[in-house]
C-alpha cells in the first residue's frame, strides 16, 4: 500500500496592499517595496521585484468580482516553469481608500495558453476545511469559483485573455 503524501496545512495566506506607500506584506508578514500599483474599475495591478530563489519579479491583478488573483512570474532561467497565468483563487478586496487585502482559498490553477488549465492543491483545500481554517461555505465558493474560471477560459481556446475581455477586463503587464 503506498502512503499519501502531507499536506502542508497552514491558515489561509492573508497579504495587503498599500497604494500609498508603495508596499506589499506578504503573508509571512514581511514589508516589500512595489514599483507599481495600477488601480482600475476591475481590480488592482502590483508589479514588484522578489528575492524569491526561483523568480526574480512577480505582477499580480487582483480581480474581486471573479475571486481571483492573476500573477506572471518571471522566473530565473534555472526554474522556468511551463505555465503563462498562476492563479489563486480567494477573496479579494479594497479595504480602505490605498488598501487592498487578499485572503488565499488553497485552490490555484496553472494557465497554458491555448492548451490547459490544471488545477493544484484540491488536498489543501480539504484539509484546511477539515481543520477549520475554511468554512463549509468557503470552501463551496473556492470550488465553484475555480471549476468557472476553468470553464470560462477552456470556453475561450484556453486564452485567459480572451476570457478576461468577455469580462470587459483587459489585464497589461510589464513583462508580457
Amino acid at each position: 500500500m503506498t502512503q499519501a503524501s502531507a499536506v502542508d496545512l497552514h491558515r489561509p495566506k492573508v497579504e495587503y496592499f498599500n497604494v500609498d506607500d508603495l508596499t506589499n506584506i506578504d503573508p509571512k508578514g514581511f514589508v516589500r517595496q512595489v514599483e507599481q500599483y495600477r488601480v482600475e474599475p476591475w481590480g488592482l495591478y502590483m508589479a514588484r521585484t522578489s528575492d524569491h530563489p526561483e523568480f526574480h519579479y512577480i505582477e499580480s491583478w487582483l480581480l474581486p468580482s471573479l475571486s481571483i488573483r492573476v500573477t506572471v512570474f518571471q522566473f530565473t532561467p534555472a526554474h522556468l516553469r511551463d505555465q503563462d497565468y498562476y492563479v489563486d483563487i480567494g477573496e479579494y478586496a479594497q479595504v480602505g481608500p490605498k488598501k487592498w487585502k487578499s485572503v488565499d482559498h488553497y485552490l490555484d490553477l496553472v494557465v497554458r495558453t491555448g492548451r490547459e488549465v490544471e488545477l493544484l492543491d484540491v488536498d489543501e483545500l480539504l484539509a484546511a476545511h477539515a481543520a477549520g481554517y475554511l468554512d463549509l461555505g468557503e470552501a463551496q465558493r473556492a470550488i465553484e469559483t475555480s471549476t468557472a474560471t476553468i470553464d470560462g477560459i477552456a470556453a475561450h481556446g484556453h486564452s485567459l485573455e480572451a476570457w478576461m475581455a468577455s469580462h470587459g477586463i483587459t489585464l497589461t503587464w510589464k513583462w508580457k
